[in-house]
């Protein structure tokens, strides 16, 4: 994706006009004699055949003479950048099978608007798939977009495309199906990213989780055949002193979840294989933290681990030692993400001490009864400032947040007389799964995401496709790239 100062000389055969709540865009009328189409006049005449100008909204023209054969008109709604972000989207599905789209949008789009259309057109390309045979239409090739001026807003475009990137990645991480990812394989795929995105990284084999107490991710992860990792990556940006400051993320990667010997029935296991959104997307928001040029220091870390019944799985009533020693007495091995996630948090508080923690998962199917599908994920909090951070992160992002309450009420309902909380409770599941994990943050200003209900979109829609959204990787990019993630806090 590339843009033009100006309208190109030789455009492609497919052309794209964006049209707003306002209008044709200011290079209207030179598209159109370039095209040879008044563009007025097809916009009244879609308008009276159920065209609107809402946002990802499309209609069709073809012109039968010339080197152009088609245009697209495409609803903008607003304006707004997630506005933007859908009609993107809806370019990316019409361009399937094309080999180039000449797009023009409105003069004086502000950046963080460009920016999402450009996060659109890539999140709306997403492809995945394992057939043998033609899988159809193949992303389209090339997108160039102008607005006819002779602005150049490459930058906002090519930050769209590293954004909408991010995306792509995580969605490609949780679509992979489990008899090819198990937690060494994401352990590769994060070690690759790292020699990319100039990150170093470490990673935890059984015996070196074992060595150091890694008590939660090796009992989650004893029941399978193939073990878990912990995976580390650190970022440091040019010119970081003592006085940057230090972010840790903390991601979920269950690599396959049948709830272990606590067994998920059938339909509660299908799309398991994406219980590793939020390791994976901590993998790809690490990999493009230095090609947006973030500010503040940052590690990644992924507690991995698949969690299977098997005659090594662990079991109800097991006491589990966790990093640093604190204990959980297991009442439900289906509640295996906030094990590993608490080794994490462990880790950060003791090892990393930074001045932020948050942490990210697929955690409860409790949320979505909350805040039901797609519109929302869950945030919990200990600091209003970070909360309020995320929150516009989102707002900006498209992947919207709604805060929870972390009422110490609750705090009774995982309590037991063997150890120091248990893992699961009958009470209000979201609520009492981050009150477990905010034993393991200390003192630490610390958030913690549940996106389960935005993890999987029902359908193609908007800038989402049908299955795994790779929810928080355009979240925590959006935040950790901002002027001040941190303000307020360090």
């Amino acid at each position: 994706m590339t843009w033009q100062p100006g309208l190109p000389v030789h455009g492609a055969r497919s052309w794209v006009v964006v049209v707003g709540e306002a209008g044709l865009p200011a290079a209207a009328q030179e598209t159109g004699e370039r095209l040879g189409v008044d563009l007025d006049r097809l916009l009244t005449a879609q308008t009276d055949t159920g065209f609107s100008t809402a946002a990802g909204v499309t209609a069709t023209y073809p012109l039968l003479a010339g080197e152009v054969a088609e245009v697209l008109l495409v609803g903008a709604g607003n304006g707004s950048a997630a506005a933007l972000r859908h009609a993107g989207a809806a370019i990316a599905r019409f361009g399937r099978g094309k080999a180039e789209l000449t797009t023009v949008v409105a003069e004086g789009i502000d950046d963080d608007a460009l920016q999402a259309f450009a996060e659109g057109l890539v999140l709306g390309s997403f492809t995945f798939h394992r057939k043998t045979v033609d899988p159809g239409k193949p992303v389209v090739e090339r997108v160039t977009v102008t607005d006819g001026s002779s602005a150049d807003r490459t930058e906002a475009v090519a930050r769209g495309v590293v954004v909408g990137r991010t995306g792509w990645l995580a969605r490609q991480f949780a679509t992979t199906p489990s008899n090819e990812k198990d937690p060494a394989w994401l352990a590769a795929r994060a070690t690759e990213l790292a020699g990319h995105g100039g990150l170093k990284v470490t990673v935890w084999d059984e015996k070196k989780l074992a060595a150091d107490g890694f008590g939660g991710i090796l009992a989650v992860g004893q029941g399978s055949t193939r073990p878990p990792r912990f995976v580390r990556l650190d970022y440091v940006p040019d010119g970081a002193g003592d006085d940057t400051p230090y972010v840790v993320l903390v991601g979920k990667g269950i690599t396959y979840d049948t709830g272990g010997l606590s067994l998920k029935p059938r339909e509660g296991m299908v799309s398991m294989k994406r219980d590793m959104t939020g390791g994976g997307s901590v993998i790809a928001t690490m990999a493009a933290l230095r090609e947006l040029g973030a500010k503040v220091r940052v590690t990644g870390l992924v507690c991995a681990a698949e969690n299977m019944p098997s005659g090594t799985a662990y079991r109800p009533d097991d006491v589990i030692r966790h990093y640093g020693g604190r204990t959980t007495e297991v009442k439900n091995t289906d509640a295996e993400g906030r094990l590993v996630l608490a080794d994490g948090l462990a880790y950060a508080v003791k090892e990393l001490k930074p001045d932020v923690i948050v942490d990210i998962a697929t955690l409860t199917g409790a949320i979505k009864v909350s805040l039901g599908s797609m519109l929302y994920g869950g945030l919990f909090a200990t600091s209003d400032t970070l909360a309020a951070n995320l929150t516009a992160a989102g707002e900006v992002s498209g992947e919207r947040l709604w805060r929870m309450p972390l009422p110490a009420e609750y705090a009774d309902l995982i309590s037991t007389p063997i150890a120091d909380s248990v893992n699961s409770s009958k009470g209000p599941g979201s609520i009492t799964a981050a009150l477990f994990l905010k034993a393991f943050a200390g003192d630490i200003p610390w958030a913690h995401l549940d996106l389960s209900s935005i993890a999987e979109s029902p359908r193609d829609e908007h800038e989402y496709t049908l299955g795994a959204t790779g929810a928080g990787a355009r979240l925590l990019t959006t935040w950790l790239t901002s002027e001040t993630p941190t303000a307020g806090l360090a």
